[in-house]
């Protein structure tokens, strides 16, 4: 496994592969790399011949007042899991990698994120896909993976790479959970021990809005009404929101009768954490 830190460095492996005539499958992370990273390396290892995992907590997605400072890093620790995983190379550049002297070029998502976390992040989903099609140009790869649990990031990056014709395909991994529910997230590593058995209401929360939807409820505000009382029932939790949307469009409904995704972000104490169930008919 290699490990680089220059755009140079991952276009010449790329090409080595390219030439070679094998398929290459792409990783992006932020790192602090826990089991649901390691379940999309899997995939990918499945699906391609090489696999490369981009390393990068990318300042363009943190708003003022954000984690991005806090927000965990430990490449020893992200190594030796890619590598226990067959990963072939990781990308960790620096910011003064990605983003040049004079940096300016930006892609912007039009409606797709304006509501749920772009609602109150809303200069986010500039940066997710400004950072995800600057590294798809240049990794190259064939497919690439992401976790179903940012399952506005995933629609986000599909209608993206549909709109600007990109040649990638973009394959979404389903959510990785703890034994007790709760979410695999870097951010949990934020919650104390009080905190963490409080979360488990989101996943709990979830499940009754799961349930809900297949024991036949249409009714978005019955089904709202019942998952916000649930999660106010835990002291330690603040939503963020909590919202039924057209698995698509990410626009708003009022009757689930088609696609939907019912997403949440709650804060448990500073800690803002989310979880989601998408639901087809």
């Amino acid at each position: 496994m290699k490990i680089v830190t220059t755009i140079k460095e991952v276009k010449e492996t790329i090409n080595e592969w390219r030439a070679r005539g094998l398929s290459v499958g792409f990783v992006p992370t932020m790192g602090y790399l826990h089991e649901g990273h390691a379940s999309l390396m899997k995939e990918a290892k499945k699906q391609t011949d090489k696999v490369a995992v981009s390393i990068f907590v990318n300042p363009t997605q943190f708003g003022p007042g954000e984690d991005y400072d806090a927000y965990p890093r430990d490449l020893d620790h992200d190594a030796a899991m890619c590598e226990a995983e067959g990963v072939d190379l990781i990308f960790h550049p620096s910011v003064e990698e990605m983003y040049g002297k004079n940096y300016n070029t930006y892609v912007n998502m039009e409606t797709l994120g304006d509501e749920l976390c772009g609602k109150s992040r809303p200069t986010h989903f500039r940066g997710v896909c400004t950072v995800v099609t600057k590294l798809f140009n240049i990794v190259n790869p064939d497919k690439a993976f992401f976790g179903q649990k940012d399952a506005q990031q995933f629609v986000i990056i599909k209608r993206m790479v549909k709109d600007l014709n990109m040649r990638v395909e973009v394959i979404g991994c389903p959510i990785i959970r703890e034994e007790d529910g709760l979410a695999k997230s870097s951010r949990n590593t934020y919650l104390s021990a009080e905190e963490r058995q409080a979360a488990l209401i989101l996943s709990q929360t979830i499940a009754l809005g799961l349930d809900m939807v297949k024991n036949g409820e249409k009714d978005v505000n019955t089904l709202l009404t019942a998952m916000k009382e649930k999660i106010e029932t835990e002291p330690l939790a603040k939503i963020d929101y909590v919202e039924v949307v057209d698995g698509e469009t990410m626009q708003k409904v009022n009757t689930i009768e088609e696609s939907v995704l019912v997403a949440m972000a709650v804060y448990i104490g500073k800690t803002r954490l989310i979880d989601n169930f998408m639901y087809e008919f």
